[in-house]
């Protein structure tokens, strides 16, 4: 069985806000994140999401 750890400490391991955290997990953006009542369980091992608001590019050198 997997482990999950709490919004809170996802929003220290990340080092963003716990607000944002629960947006993730309410976009579906945090693989294997499930809500119980009104509280997110993300799985231990989960990544942090890329910014939606960056572009993959490469750099001219």
């Amino acid at each position: 069985m997997l482990d999950y750890i709490s919004v809170q400490q996802a929003a220290e391991k990340w080092e963003i806000s716990e607000r944002r955290i629960q947006k993730l997990c309410e976009e579906n953006r945090i693989e294997g994140a499930v809500r119980f009542g009104h509280a997110w369980a993300i799985p231990k091992d989960a990544g942090k999401p890329m910014d939606a608001r960056r572009k993959k590019t490469e750099r001219k050198e």
